[in-house]
């Protein structure tokens, strides 16, 4: 994927049905950026107590989530919300669950690096620390000189973050079996999974008009976009109080807008390697595929007991687009052979995004 044109300038190389990423023009896209920031996404430096490092919460193996339902901080502070995979996180328009804010890496990364509410990473007031850390590991001064050594200091919090995003953008994933029927090669991609796709983008399902185009995601921003999108979706997830109320804090969009109708709602993730994301939605509440099909298919999901309880189908801000449907068992197994072609085994292993500190310095 990394290509030296000899001025240290990165390039994708990617199929011919996938766009190029759109890079903010202050921070351009470089191997000596990206070498950089593959070493600081592994490095547990980069936690206030050294027990965590980025990939903690983002294992390649499960598309850069970790298979919780909620994620754990550095001080084992419980999360609200589970881990989103970064696949293709390059692509999209808007990043974590429900910020609107946040719509570049560089604006989201500092987050969980010295955010306090939740603690993730848990560096708030340590910065110096952190470049202390830094400076005294051999290896990055020459890492930090080559990416950054017009700077008069090459090692800053600015630097970290402009290279943890250089590298967060290389994290593509194009090589699925879906990937290679798109292009001509019928491959692994089987005739049942054919048929899922048929019924995906059917309006009795109705699943590509939010997981449609390239990215299987509706909101996405690169290099050809015309109209930047950003869009949440009310699923009908909860409805507690029988008004569309979710339970707290995961109230959606609704806490950074103060709109009643933006209650409950939510970016759809990307469903590129969903196969090893579980568990799914923003809580992890719902455990497998077939599991999410059954709540798209009743429009809504009906929990009964305890605190959460309530009727998501009559949840008054869910989306238009879901308004159930009936399925047999064979378009079950189609659904679910289609979203296991949207796996990609060299995404997961590709040497070129895995750890490449040693298990002894790690």
């Amino acid at each position: 994927m990394v290509s030296d044109t000899g001025a240290d300038v990165y390039t994708w190389d990617l199929p011919s049905h996938f766009p190029e990423p759109l890079v903010p023009e202050d921070n351009p896209m470089s191997v000596a950026k990206v070498r950089l920031g593959r070493r600081l996404f592994y490095d547990t430096a980069l936690s206030g107590n050294g027990t965590q490092s980025c990939a903690s919460c983002h294992e390649q193996s499960l598309a850069f989530t970790d298979g919780k339902a909620f994620a754990e901080g550095s001080t084992g502070e419980r999360h609200p919300r589970s881990s989103m995979s970064l696949t293709n996180v390059a692509y999209y328009s808007t990043l974590g669950w429900s910020n609107p804010l946040h719509r570049q890496l560089e604006q989201q990364i500092p987050t969980p690096m010295f955010g306090q509410d939740p603690v993730e990473l848990g560096l708030a007031g340590q910065e110096k620390l952190l470049l202390d850390r830094l400076r005294a590991t051999p290896l990055y001064g020459p890492l930090f000189e080559a990416a950054f050594g017009d700077a008069q200091d090459a090692f800053s919090v600015e630097a970290v973050v402009q290279a943890l995003a250089s590298f967060m953008r290389t994290m593509i994933s194009s090589g699925s079996p879906y990937d290679r029927w798109v292009q001509g090669d019928r491959g692994d991609f089987s005739e049942e999974a054919e048929r899922g796709l048929e019924l995906f983008t059917s309006e009795k399902f109705e699943c590509f008009h939010c997981h449609g185009g390239f990215n299987l995601a509706d909101s996405v921003n690169h290099a050809d976009t015309v109209f930047e999108e950003q869009i949440f979706h009310n699923t009908g997830l909860y409805n507690v109080d029988g008004a569309g109320a979710f339970p707290e804090p995961n109230v959606g969009l609704i806490e950074f807008t103060g709109q009643q109708a933006d209650m409950g709602k939510f970016r759809a993730p990307s469903l590129r390697n969903v196969e090893v994301t579980a568990p799914y939605m923003h809580d992890g509440s719902i455990g497998t595929l077939n599991g999410v099909l059954a709540h798209y298919g009743v429009a809504g999901r009906t929990l009964i007991g305890g605190a959460n309880a309530g009727v998501g189908s009559d949840n008054p801000w869910k989306s238009p687009f879901l308004v159930g449907f009936e399925m047999t068992e064979p378009e079950q197994e189609a659904l679910i052979a289609f979203l296991h072609s949207l796996t990609d085994p060299d995404f997961l292993f590709r040497e070129e995004l895995s750890n490449p500190w040693p298990q002894d310095e790690f």
